[in-house]
């Protein structure tokens, strides 16, 4: 049964407006459902629904509401993950890959060994990196859709660290503290997951971030590509906390 998300407001006391113009699309010209054909819904917020599609126009379509539960997919545990940026397409299948791990959002940083330039086409790649976000967690049929923000500095990164219970930064160089260390000794609710570029994070990068009460951790013996040690650390994250 295919999945769609809408605003929390579109749900109404017995029926369900979708009037995303892709979405209609996709329901009418792709799929090529009919009225009669059931759906999934998403609120993006809390529930999930079974919903039987009543009309479709070029403008909206409703559906009717058979079945509400609160989502079954979509963990507790909230990690946001801040990825320094990655050349070439690295950073779709960090988003690909760490949406169906269920990270919760991905904040863009631009690091001291980031190679990618800021200029007046990065909006694009975020629009991108969203949608891939967007079809991922289709796919996986997770209860949000995890948000891609905008850039940011590792200076402004810093600032938001304050808002997690647990912050922490992969770093090769680490030999005493490994994530699995971490993760036996901490119960956290919210985690940020600090990610560096190809060329690494710098010691006074990590010492900033551990200054602010971030844990360097060692994520085993081999140094992992950069669009592999999110997703690597992050299924560790899960196996800890939510299996």
């Amino acid at each position: 049964m295919n999945r769609f998300f809408v605003d929390k407001s579109a749900v109404k006391e017995s029926t369900i407006e979708i009037k995303d113009r892709e979405d209609i699309k996709h329901i009418s010209k792709v799929l090529r459902l009919r009225v009669g054909d059931k759906i999934e819904i998403s609120d993006s917020n809390e529930f999930e629904y079974i919903a039987e599609i009543l009309s479709i126009d070029s403008s909206i379509v409703e559906a009717k509401i058979l079945d509400k539960q609160r989502f079954a997919r979509e963990p507790k545990l909230k990690v946001s993950l801040f990825q320094s940026i990655p050349k070439g397409s690295k950073m779709e299948e960090i988003i690909q890959k760490t949406v169906e791990l269920g990270i919760y959002d991905i904040r863009p940083v631009f690091s001291d060994r980031t190679i990618v330039i800021e200029n007046e086409k990065f909006n694009k790649k975020i629009e991108r990196w969203r949608k891939i976000a967007s079809e991922a967690v289709k796919q996986c049929k997770r209860g949000i859709v995890p948000k891609v923000h905008n850039n940011i500095t590792f200076k402004e990164m810093l600032d938001l660290l304050d808002n997690y219970d647990l912050v922490l930064i992969p770093y090769e160089d680490e030999e005493k503290t490994t994530i699995k260390d971490v993760l036996l000794r901490d119960k956290p609710n919210t985690v940020a997951l600090i990610i560096g570029p190809e060329g690494g994070f710098s010691e006074s990068e990590v010492c900033n971030v551990v200054e602010r009460g971030g844990k360097a951790v060692s994520l085993g013996r081999t140094i992992l590509r950069t669009e592999t040690a999110g997703p690597a650390a992050l299924a560790m994250i899960m196996y800890q906390y939510e299996l």
